[in-house]
């Protein structure tokens, strides 16, 4: 057993890259891990770490040794998972990172369902548009959008959501109303900033069944789609809103949807839907309690969101 708590402490300092976040992730103190640390080296007789007052790094031997049992965890997961299936309910802390809209308007929702039916899962949701570390962070499963997508994690689509062009009916008074994507260059447009790589997200177009891009005269830059929302309920622009931030608005009339009808003398534009995809770091994160939200989420998903 002081075996595993040596390796659980020495794996989670190389991850994060400091004794005390790794211990942070294991819920003990730093000198709890760092004893823990201290305990296997010398049981092992070597050196694995060298520790200063401002960095970790790895020896020789602890190069060898971290490529044998980085996979222990994970693996010990699994196999008590496997020796318990249909005899033990999905249990443990669940770590969801989600993108910032996405998991304000959709999985807050749903998650008050998930947590009563698995009361012996402990549910933590991190909303945030930025590159989250699943290793680092200890995020069980995340829900991204394309432009977060990083090489290594295991994605899958979970949805294809509408996106709706829409602008106040103060706004259309005064500018008037777009007929195609092509009068976009001529409006105020509320754009959003993607924190993952500091682009703005295109704003998308399907004519033809040709896919395009519509320029536009930018008016108005954020990272939050709630406050892109506000601003264009309140006059600001025109922006573009997942179908769940913007239906709201449209049902109050606080906002009206564009391009929804053909104009008699353009060629019909449809928008692109914004797809979501379910990432896990590897086949071993599949855990039971990773697999009853994942078929708790698909199973609450609206219907015709699902890809």
């Amino acid at each position: 057993m002081d075996t595993l708590r040596g390796i659980e402490s020495f794996v989670k300092a190389v991850e994060t890259g400091s004794i005390a976040a790794g211990a942070r992730l294991l819920g003990i103190s730093a000198a709890a891990a760092s004893q823990n640390i201290a305990r296997l080296e010398a049981s092992l007789g070597v050196r694995l770490l060298t520790r200063t007052t401002r960095s970790l790094a790895l020896t020789d031997s602890g190069v060898l040794y971290y490529e044998q049992v980085r996979d222990v965890l994970s693996d010990l997961e699994l196999a008590r998972s496997a020796a318990t299936q249909g005899h033990d309910a999905p249990r443990g802390r669940l770590r969801i990172a989600s993108s910032a809209a996405f998991g304000r308007h959709v999985l807050a929702p749903l998650l008050p369902t998930f947590t009563a039916r698995y009361p012996h899962i402990a549910c933590e949701l991190i909303t945030t548009d930025r590159s989250v570390n699943h290793i680092q962070e200890s995020v069980d499963v995340s829900v991204r959008i394309p432009a977060q997508l990083e090489d290594g994690l295991v994605a899958r689509h979970i949805a294809s959501v509408p996106s709706i062009y829409c602008a106040s009916p103060a706004y259309l008074r005064k500018a008037g109303a777009p007929t195609s994507p092509d009068d976009l260059r001529e409006h105020d447009c509320l754009a959003f900033k993607v924190a993952a790589d500091g682009r703005l997200m295109p704003w998308r177009f399907m004519r033809d069944g040709i896919g395009f891009e519509a320029q536009i005269r930018v008016a108005l830059v954020s990272d939050d789609i709630d406050v892109l929302a506000r601003v264009a309920a309140n006059g600001g622009g025109i922006t573009r809103l997942a179908a769940f931030v913007a239906e709201p608005y449209l049902a109050s009339g606080q906002l009206e949807a564009l391009f929804s009808v053909p104009h008699p003398s353009a060629s019909q534009a449809l928008s692109e839907p914004l797809d979501y995809y379910l990432c896990v770091r590897d086949r071993y994160e599949l855990t039971p309690k990773v697999r009853a939200f994942i078929e708790h989420l698909h199973g609450n998903l609206r219907h015709e969101w699902r890809p």
